[in-house]
């Protein structure tokens, strides 16, 4: 979901840097680190629209070669409103990972609440052409408007 916020995507091959990223989930040796980030330029509180970046490291961590072929997110807002996203590849891509790569990209979501949750998983390919599934954890998007409580 890329509105109003620019996407960008890069490919590493070099070591990962310790980068906090406090989401993160390992399915067949595929690591997903995500690190969401509240937008307080383009959000307007007043009109009930909030606006976040996510910042997503899938990392190869396994023996063969893989590729993102689709995604699915499931975005749910303070008030329990859930929108399911399908699509192809990330920002436009269906990259090709490696063992010992990454692909970093960036993107956004905006809700009519200050909080909410995302979650959901990529389908990829491996060496063979078998299709499988890689968890995407579940993160929260918390504005700076979010009262928080303890569940």
């Amino acid at each position: 979901m890329t509105k109003n916020t620019p996407a960008s995507a890069s490919k590493s091959t070099s070591k990962r840097q310790a980068a906090s990223h406090p989401y993160e989930a390992i399915t067949r040796g595929i690591r997903i680190r995500v690190e969401p980030q509240y937008l307080d330029d383009q959000s307007s509180p007043e009109d009930s629209h909030f606006v976040w970046s996510y910042a997503v490291e899938i990392s190869n961590d396994g023996q063969e070669t893989v590729q993102l072929k689709s995604r699915m997110w499931r975005i749910t807002d303070a008030v329990g409103h859930t929108e399911e996203v399908r699509g192809p590849g990330v920002i436009g891509q269906t990259p090709t990972i490696q063992p010992g790569e990454s692909f970093n990209y960036t993107s956004g979501c905006p809700l009519k609440t200050p909080q909410g949750i995302m979650v959901g998983s990529y389908q990829m390919t491996d060496e063979s052409g078998k299709l499988f599934d890689v968890a995407i954890p579940a993160f929260s998007l918390d504005s700076p408007y979010t009262r928080r409580s303890m569940n």
